[in-house]
């Protein structure tokens, strides 16, 4: 074995005593951190929608509301009573006792202030009715600082009641954010843990039916656990430090793509350890061997994974840089694994990791080694040594139609709709959403979430004889460009220096229509002031409110989809102009996956649009299957790649083309299919945003896998490098003769 530069340290891994040194140290590892710290989901939170710096203009108003109107206060519950008909006399009389109890048993209920239908005048409650007189709308406000539990505990006591003592044909909904996240614990208790017994349960089928060697099937899954096990303890290390926050959403994506990496990882490892233990030596030897090659493989795909991961950095938008701390933290460990402990586990546990189908040396030990390499040859999948020879005997014509295809799939992109409305993301029967959906139907839609209007301007307000008669001006200039169905007349702060208006939206206040107003009303905001007679330069508008936020999320989200885009897509063209020393090769692997990702979201909203009648996705999914396809597909072609440019050190490019795509076919279309349906797994969640992007992963990575690294991209290199010759440059380390193939 003949190994240089940095290699030669990885190799080390794979000896005797570097395997038992190695997994001792893992374990060591593992059982420190047990000790010395609680889980992630300990410290796990839902995570917000604002900006990482809380520089966003919402969040500048909403400070200063906090500042100028500071109250204690908690999460707001909207409490919807909808009856098959027009609610009568009786049946309002018995929701006036549900609110009578409800102020009554408040506290008991952690309810801090309700609206009491009970004592309203009659001029009163009848503004709490829809014009059809079949809705009700009241709503309260829970304790301040409550937990999700407590607050589950809380709304589902409040049901209970209504339950068991409302009135007949008249049921009870609730929403708003109380609701909203008593819903979101309902739907995922116990999410993350059906989660893994699902990806674990899965990943040992396909392992078991693939490989049909029980050991096979489990040291991956053994390996896994423990690198799961030490990334959960870092994370949980840091979150009690504070570091960061973790988000319960990141950890169960981390989750998955943790098992599908490491189990990767494991197949690539020990299909090259299988073709050294049938070329002879000690298992400990064909370790070594085998890690000379797919060290810096595995290496340059963690690394392209670990720098998508840190690209997030980069963004302003709170969910996509809360990513980055915990996915850079699992896949580094990830790939000290891939490096480190795949190698040692497997060098410890030898030809019996592959029983029943244990590799066998042909007589003669070592020096025989090419007659067991021919043997072992045979046994690879003939459909790949086909496709081999198939994409390398018409590559321009595979190259076109592949590229025709995937361009096609992409067209639609131009007419994907994006939602900002949570809401549309929980399953339809989901009470809030219910609720949601009623008061929607029922009442002017900004009543759902009205705007607060705060102007502040110090003394110079306080001390405006005519600051009412401005007041009243500024509301009209509002409501000149329509968008308004009411502005409310002022509340002031104690000092006076601040006025806050109240604005219903006549649109549905987290749709694109209220978004738009609230971006106009910022621009416009200091003609606006000017013409009301405010002086611009001393009083400033600031708007707050759930629409307001919607209105920065999407300006964050579309900052951070091209910043991300493009930083991704250099940091690793970066890493594969480094791996393959030819920026041209480098450039055309990261063209391909670009184009599957492309096909990816057009063919996902193909399906769920043209044929399921979505009529929106999250406005996340293009930036989370980016990153992500983008990031995981390019480890196969680092694998396909590297294998070919071993194989021209032997052999002319065509047919080291044609040998690099058969010899690597079934580790990766194995790990190809492993990690499609793992993603799939989220396809099972109730929330849209998951299972939306669980499907387009699954489709990606099969795109990926048996089209891309499978055809378009041999075929491309085929053409482009058809005049390459045997490469002595190709790889630095040459430690195996080459290997015949089967049925030549």
């Amino acid at each position: 074995m003949n190994v240089h530069g940095w290699n030669k340290w990885f190799v080390l891994f794979g000896s005797r005593r570097g395997a038992i040194t190695t997994l001792s140290a893992w374990l060591l590892l593992l059982v420190a951190l047990a000790v010395a710290s609680p889980g992630a989901k300990q410290y796990a939170v839902s995570a917000g929608e604002g900006g990482a710096d809380g520089a966003n203009p919402a969040a500048v108003a909403q400070r200063v509301l906090e500042e100028r109107f500071p109250q204690s206060e908690g999460l707001a519950a909207l409490l919807v009573f909808h009856g098959d008909g027009a609610l009568d006399g009786e049946k309002l009389g018995i929701i006036a006792e549900f609110s009578r109890w409800l102020e009554s048993e408040g506290k008991s209920l952690r309810v801090k202030s309700s609206i009491p239908y009970y004592a309203l005048p009659e001029q009163e409650r009848s503004r709490l009715v829809s014009q059809d007189g079949t809705t009700l709308l009241l709503s309260a406000e829970l304790q301040p600082d409550l937990d999700s539990d407590r607050t589950l505990e809380a709304m589902e006591a409040i049901r209970d009641y209504w339950e068991r003592h409302g009135a007949e044909g008249v049921r009870l909904e609730t929403t708003g954010p109380a609701a909203i996240s008593a819903d979101t614990l309902t739907l995922f208790r116990n999410a993350d843990f059906v989660l893994m017994i699902a990806t674990v349960a899965l990943i040992l089928v396909l392992l078991v039916t693939i490989y049909r060697s029980p050991l096979l099937a489990v040291i991956p899954l053994a390996i896994a656990g423990i690198v799961y096990s030490v990334v959960d303890k870092l994370l949980g290390v840091a979150g009690r430090a504070g570091w960061f926050v973790i988000d319960k959403q990141s950890l169960s994506i981390m989750m998955i793509l943790l098992f599908a990496v490491v189990t990767d990882y494991c197949l690539f490892v020990f299909s090259r350890y299988r073709e050294r233990l049938a070329a002879g030596g000690s298992k400990y030897e064909a370790m070594g061997e085998a890690m000379a090659r797919v060290a810096e493989p595995i290496l340059f795909s963690g690394g392209t994974i670990l720098a998508s991961m840190l690209a997030l950095f980069a963004a302003i938008f709170q969910p996509y840089r809360g990513f980055a701390p915990i996915f850079a933290i699992a896949v580094a460990v990830i790939l000290l694994a891939g490096l480190t402990l795949i190698p040692a586990v497997f060098a410890i546990a030898g030809r019996k990791a592959f029983w029943p189908f244990v590799p066998k040396t042909a007589p003669g030990g070592k020096g025989a080694s090419i007659g067991a390499e021919r043997a072992n040859a045979k046994r690879r999948i003939p459909l790949w040594e086909r496709t081999g020879r198939f994409v390398t005997r018409k590559p321009k014509t595979i190259a076109a139609t592949l590229f025709a295809l995937l361009a096609l799939a992409s067209l639609n992109i131009g007419s994907l709709q994006y939602s900002f409305n949570l809401m549309k993301s929980f399953p339809a029967d989901t009470p809030s959403r219910v609720g949601f959906e009623l008061l929607e139907s029922r009442f002017p839609p900004g009543e759902l979430a009205p705007v607060s209007l705060i102007l502040e301007g110090g003394e110079s307000l306080a001390g405006d004889a005519e600051v009412e008669s401005k007041l009243a001006a500024f509301a009209e200039e509002l409501q000149k460009g329509g968008g308004a169905v009411g502005i409310s007349a002022g509340e002031w702060s104690e000092d006076k220096g601040a006025v806050r208006l109240r604005a219903v939206m006549n649109s549905n206040p987290y749709e694109a229509e209220a978004l738009n107003r609230i971006d106009r009303w910022r621009e416009e905001g200091p003609r606006l002031l000017e013409r009301s007679g405010f002086d611009s330069k001393s009083v400033k508008l600031h708007i707050a409110g759930q629409t307001a936020e919607q209105a920065d999320v999407r300006t964050m989200n579309e900052r951070d989809t091209i910043v991300l885009f493009a930083s991704v897509s250099l940091l690793i063209g970066l890493m594969l102009t480094v791996q393959t020393r030819s920026w041209k090769m480098s450039l055309l692997m990261l063209t391909t996956i670009v184009l599957s990702f492309a096909a990816t979201l057009g063919l996902t909203w193909t399906v769920f649009h043209g044929l399921l009648g979505y009529e929106t996705f999250s406005y996340r999914m293009p930036v989370y299957t980016f990153v992500f396809m983008v990031a995981l597909g390019v480890d196969y072609n680092i694998m396909l790649v590297s294998r070919i440019r071993e194989e021209a050190e032997h052999y002319p490019w065509k047919e080291a083309v044609s040998r690099g795509v058969a010899f690597t076919g079934g580790v990766i279309s194995s790990a190809g299919l492993i990690l499609a349906a793992t993603f799939g797994v989220l396809i099972t969640q109730p929330m849209q945003e998951l299972y939306l992007f669980g499907f387009a992963m699954t489709v990606g990575i099969l795109i990926d896998t048996f089209l891309v690294r499978g055809m378009l991209l041999p075929s491309i290199l085929t053409v482009v490098f058809r005049n390459g010759k045997k490469s002595s440059a190709s790889s630095p380390n040459r430690s195996d003769k080459p290997i015949p193939m089967a049925n030549k």
